[in-house]
């Protein structure tokens, strides 16, 4: 373990962050009444240019007005590279309730993209007295923001989670797709004539998870485009948790259920870690630095492992 530990991410839950757009009002109640546990209010590629203006009031207003409950509300402005995002940043702080939890950044290509951000929202809560601290999400989605993934990871103490956005990241790499998440039908590997899918995402997942961890950053993994195909949603959905991610996207209220059920641990892996830690404790209390749990070796590393599946269940009971 290196002098220098890895921070914790926060602990709140993030399995499934539903997206909605903020010119469709008539969807933020139901979405206030979803079970995901972040709520995006998007004000970037869903909503067409002429009607940022008109969004940026409505996502005000149900600031005000909607009972979102425990939700964590979060809010997708526009591009650094567009002239909408910093009237996106002072009218939701200028204007906007304290219900306001997290401003969610596009587009990340380094560092300094998050420090104008921070730079922007620090002023404003001086300037207004806003008692509630504003973090930050920011959107892997570029070649150059996973080039500059652990910079972006360190950018700023507001930083609480980073995603991956599969679409934009696909066509910044010339990737050849034009799908959203998922196996590619082009990828594969062939062994004695048969065709194996591999995940293109995956090595840009662990690079983004290996950042966050490092840095105390909730790592999740982005949209799945085709939300007709819940089994393709679910699959990738149980990669990026085996991967380390803690949740994922949802385009659709349909993709809700699926992410919940994947990011919550099952009561079966809760028994087992639960099982894991007390045989450890017997371990050490018999001055054993590891033991023999149903025919596999456990140790210091075990525990940790279980932990994070204890500590994961504990936070969806709340």
């Amino acid at each position: 373990m290196s002098f220098r530990t890895q921070p914790p991410a926060p602990a709140r839950l993030n399995r499934c962050q539903l997206f909605g757009p903020g010119s469709r009002p008539a969807i933020f109640e139901k979405m206030a009444q979803s079970a995901a546990d972040v709520i995006n209010l998007d004000l970037e590629d869903s909503v067409a240019p002429d009607d940022k203006p008109q969004a940026r009031r409505n996502i005000i207003e149900a600031s005000h007005n909607i009972d979102w409950g425990n939700k964590y509300l979060s809010v997708r402005i526009n591009g650094l590279d567009t002239p909408f995002w910093y009237r996106d940043v002072v009218e939701l702080l200028e204007e906007g309730s304290e219900r306001i939890d997290q401003i969610m950044i596009p587009k990340v290509g380094c560092a300094a993209d998050v420090y104008a951000v921070d730079a922007l929202v620090t002023a404003i809560e001086a300037a207004k007295g806003r008692k509630k601290r504003i973090s930050l999400e920011v959107i892997i989605e570029s070649a150059a923001g996973i080039a500059h993934v652990e910079e972006i990871a360190a950018s700023s103490p507001r930083l609480q989670a980073m995603s991956l956005g599969a679409a934009d990241f696909a066509a910044s790499m010339g990737m050849a797709t034009t799908g959203i998440g998922g196996t590619q039908e082009n990828y594969y590997m062939l062994h004695a004539g048969v065709k194996h899918w591999s995940d293109p995402w995956h090595w840009a997942q662990a690079a983004i998870v290996a950042a966050c961890r490092t840095h105390g950053i909730l790592p999740v993994d982005g949209p799945f485009g085709d939300f007709s195909d819940d089994e393709g949603f679910r699959a990738q959905a149980l990669r990026s948790a085996t991967l380390g991610m803690v949740g994922k996207w949802a385009i659709h209220p349909k993709q809700v259920a699926l992410a919940n059920e994947v990011f919550t641990p099952s009561d079966a892996a809760v028994a087992e870690a639960r099982e894991i830690l007390a045989a450890m404790e017997k371990a050490k209390a018999e001055g054993a630095g590891a033991t023999v749990y149903k025919g596999r070796l456990v140790d210091i590393a075990s525990i940790r492992q279980a932990e994070v599946i204890v500590r994961q269940a504990e936070m969806a009971k709340v």
